[in-house]
């Protein structure tokens, strides 16, 4: 391009169609002793690519002799629109007052058109700096002259941003209506950022309306539209973020906020998402239980906002950084008079956040005492419980269950928990991945702890009952979504079975597998986020508990009892169920369990290598102080009848069967009675089909296999060629009796990703929710196939919590490793009980007695645990 060529002034729109192709136009143009005019033209294109893309010194440098350039031009037009672009970039840089300067004079400047282009992006710096109303009043001056100018482009810009500063006042409907408009103009242009903004812009509108899954769905397409242009994308990292932690996952938003503001320092980049990065970090680390990083990162940021005099988010990170103060332990008369601060703030300045503060405000003066004070503020949060989206209104029941409690009335609290928890069921049952549902209900933690409180205190053990019923494994209540037949998604997990095959393959001879465990990472990321981004069913209320069908069903399974382990203030609540009633007994602290189960743990890990026999004392009398610790008193009133557990999610790993006054038990366990119940009352499926499936790398071969085979008949095997993922899928969906030897693997960092070993890769637990149905019952015959991640207020993920939803009434499976070749006779003799029409507890139970005594033995009977009902 030569200096002379009227298309120099194309380069302005380009910079937001094709921004790398626009800097480097605009560098041509300089190297070729251009006039004034365009001058001014190519160092304003550079800026505004540095402004946004790059570093700011730079990006001010080149704007500050764009306006030289404009100046010797002597076009008050052309030095109005620098004005305007060196304005919004002095305010990026925390140079407020110089920034809101240059855009007074572009607006004095400029006329006309010009003015009007001057008017949308002060006001896009009124949005930034928190002045909603100045950003209104001057957005709405600027939009008639754009469109009457028949300027798409910057009409579009103003309408999405009028939308975006609608959004931040919390007026849903005229930001979807703005964002329509604006959607529907830049269809007709080639503005490829600016539609990729747009993208993240719906993005945003999807999470303030409560639709995480389209807000997910949403800022995923707008950052791979940003990839193909190769442009940053920090606003979109803080609004993913936002996503993320209302999705229940800060530590993910926290660690995506970091790596954000580490890439901006690395760039010299604005100042101002520096600060809002910081928010995010601060924000996420407080979700995260982590107070000391949030006080860190919320105190930055107050100090950056302060001094680019943006009084919007300065107040924000304010509500942040007591927040992350309180959560420290660190309550007193200046924090509550703090947080009433921030609140009054926030209420002037029309931010929705302001019910939180209050809530805070009223939440420290409660654990002061200053009963009076609380109740005011209180009071002020409380009224946000019926408009909203639904954890603002979730803000308002919190409130309202608090004040209740300080008044000294259970009723009211029960009321004011059960009113915020059907708000949060009613947006669990929005999220269709299993992940976000169980995530998602920390959000209730609190009401669900306050309700058992309350509880406790007013009504007797049936009440406890049902609101420990209320917030447990509610996850599991109904089936995930089942994932679309998304051809991106389905490739992706095929090429993800691959990897690992082609990567497990590799370790196994040796080989380095760092470039295989990248892509397998990868793919695993691109899994996970496009189930995140399925839609739950509309809601349907489900079934309510009721402990009246519990004890009924309790009677009709041979006078047995349900143990419901509840935790109140740290410490085991037992509630025996059956015989018609329901009674509570106290034992341990949960601390010294969890302690306790992981010491068994260990044991039975020794125990599964030969020569471990000494240990099995040891084992024994832990099992005996695990007892003491989780059953307590109630060990007595068990009975003769079967048993069935429901221990709190942070108890998963307790394996029942070492409890003395377990050992010789009818023994299951359940997420939760509800589970329990919809297991009992799940028909087997007709036909009665059989699957044994045999897959690699077993040190016995999975030696059971055959023989089962020989005594079922009929039974479908699949093993070499045919244990491949897709078959075995195939055959599984709808059995009545699945038995799976094969490896297992369980991630803790990534349960779903959970696995069984077949000959072309890991069939993972994602592949199970592709299920119609899943088997009736399942026979899991491999070390850590019942262990679990805890998420959310009491859930759990991992293989066997994916099946139950999906029509499994019955599975075994295994919480510790094992020996393989002790595996072989317990299981054996396992289906022979299940082949003369026992349950899986009962030929669990009868299994156990006809192994050797040996310690390894009686290891593996203890690491197999049954889980539901059939």
């Amino acid at each position: 391009m030569t200096a002379g060529s009227d298309t120099v002034l194309e380069l302005l729109p380009m910079v937001f169609a094709a921004p790398g192709e626009a800097l480097a136009r605009a560098e041509e143009v300089l190297g070729d002793r251009p006039p004034a005019l365009h001058a001014s033209v190519a160092h304003q294109v550079i800026g505004i690519w540095q402004r946004d893309f790059g570093d700011m010194r730079l990006a001010l440098s080149h704007l500050r002799r764009a306006r030289a350039w404009a100046a010797r031009a002597d076009s008050a037009e052309r030095e109005a629109d620098v004005l305007a672009t060196l304005g919004v970039a002095l305010v990026h840089a925390g140079r407020t007052r110089q920034g809101m300067d240059a855009l007074r004079r572009g607006v004095e400047r400029g006329t006309g058109h010009t003015r009007a282009r001057v008017l949308f992006r002060r006001a896009y710096a009124w949005w930034v700096l928190g002045h909603h109303k100045e950003a209104l009043d001057d957005v709405r001056r600027a939009i008639p002259v754009l469109r009457q100018a028949e300027d798409v482009i910057w009409t579009a810009r103003a309408l999405t941003l009028r939308a975006t500063v609608h959004l931040a006042l919390g007026a849903v409907e005229r930001a979807d209506a703005d964002f329509t408009a604006a959607e529907a103009l830049w269809d007709t242009t080639g503005q490829e950022h600016d539609k990729a903004d747009a993208v993240e812009s719906r993005g945003l509108a999807a999470f303030r309306s409560g639709d995480i899954p389209a807000a997910l769905r949403l800022l995923d397409e707008a950052e791979e539209r940003y990839a193909k242009l190769g442009t940053p994308t920090f606003m979109l990292n803080i609004r993913r973020c936002e996503v993320l932690m209302a999705a229940g996952l800060p530590a993910e938003a926290l660690a995506e906020a970091d790596a954000a503001i580490r890439a901006l320092d690395g760039i010299g980049g604005q100042s101002t998402r520096k600060a809002e990065l910081l928010l995010a970090a601060a924000r996420a680390a407080r979700l995260a239980d982590d107070p000391q990083t949030a006080i860190a990162r919320a105190a930055l940021a107050v100090r950056l906002f302060a001094g680019q005099r943006r009084a919007w988010w300065e107040a924000h990170a304010r509500l942040v950084l007591i927040e992350a103060r309180h959560a420290a332990g660190r309550g007193s008369g200046r924090l509550v008079a703090d947080a009433a601060a921030v609140a009054e703030k926030l209420v002037a300045l029309g931010a929705p956040a302001a019910p939180e503060a209050s809530l805070l405000a009223g939440r420290i003066a409660l654990d002061l005492g200053w009963t009076a004070d609380a109740e005011r503020h209180l009071a002020v949060a409380a009224r946000s419980r019926r408009v909203g989206p639904p954890l603002a209104r979730m803000t308002g029941w919190a409130a309202q269950a608090l004040r209740a409690r300080a008044a000294g009335s259970p009723r009211g609290v029960l009321e004011a928990c059960r009113r915020g928890l059907d708000v949060l069921d009613d947006h669990r049952m929005t999220l269709g991945a299993s992940e976000l549902r169980a995530r998602a209900t920390a959000q209730g933690a609190e009401l669900a702890a306050l309700a058992q409180r309350a509880s406790l205190a007013s009504g007797g053990p049936r009440r406890l009952l049902v609101w420990s019923e209320r917030w447990r494994a509610t996850a599991l209540s109904a089936p995930p979504t089942r994932p679309p037949a998304d051809p991106a998604l389905l490739s992706g997990m095929t090429a993800y079975r691959e990897i690992a095959a082609r990567a497990e393959e590799a370790r196994q001879e040796g080989k380095p597998v760092p470039a295989l465990e990248r892509e397998q990472r990868r793919l695993e990321r691109e899994i996970r986020s496009r189930t995140l981004h399925m839609r739950g069913a509309a809601p349907d209320g489900g079934d309510r508990f009721d402990v009246a069908r519990l004890l009924a069903r309790l009677d009709d399974s041979g006078g047995g009892q349900l143990v419901a382990l509840a935790v109140l203030d740290g410490r085991v609540q037992v509630l025996l169920c059956g015989q018609g009633r329901v009674r509570r007994f106290e034992a341990g602290p949960l601390a010294a369990a969890e302690t306790e189960a992981e010491h068994v743990q260990a044991g039975l890990r020794r125990l599964a290598h030969p020569g471990a026999q000494a240990r099995l004392p040891v084992v024994e009398a832990a099992g005996r102080r695990l007892e003491e610790l989780l059953l307590g008193p109630a060990a007595a009133h068990l009975g003769d009848g079967p048993v069935v557990i429901v221990p709190p999610g942070r108890l998963h790993r307790v394996p029942w069967a070492l409890l003395p006054s377990l050992r010789e038990r009818v023994l299951s366990v359940s997420p939760s009675a509800s589970s329990w119940l919809r297991a009992r009352e799940t028909a087997p499926p007709p036909g009665g089909r059989q699957v044994l499936v045999r897959g690699p790398g077993l040190a016995t071969g999975g030696a059971e296999v055959p023989e089962l085979a020989d005594r079922y008949g009929g039974a479908t095997v699949l093993e070499y060629d045919d244990a491949s993922v897709p078959r075995v899928l195939a055959e599984l969906d709808g059995a009545a009796l699945a038995h799976i030897a094969a490896h297992g693997a369980f991630r803790a960092d990534g349960p779903l990703f959970s696995s069984l070993r077949m000959t072309d890769g890991p069939l993972i637990v994602h592949d199970f929710e592709r299920l119609d149905r899943s088997p009736y019952r399942i026979i899991l015959s491999c070390c850590d196939t019942a262990r679990f991640a805890t998420v959310g207020a009491d859930e759990l993920l991992g293989l066997v919590t994916a099946l139950l939803p999906l029509g499994t009434a019955g599975v075994v499976a295994c919480s510790a490793p094992v020996n393989d070749a002790a595996v072989v006779p317990l299981m054996l003799a396992l289906h022979k009980g299940i082949d003369a029409g026992l349950s899986l507890a009962e030929s669990l139970r009868d299994a156990r007695a006809t192994l050797p005594s040996d310690a390894l033995h009686r290891a593996t009977g203890w690491a197999f645990t049954a889980f539901g009902a059939a």
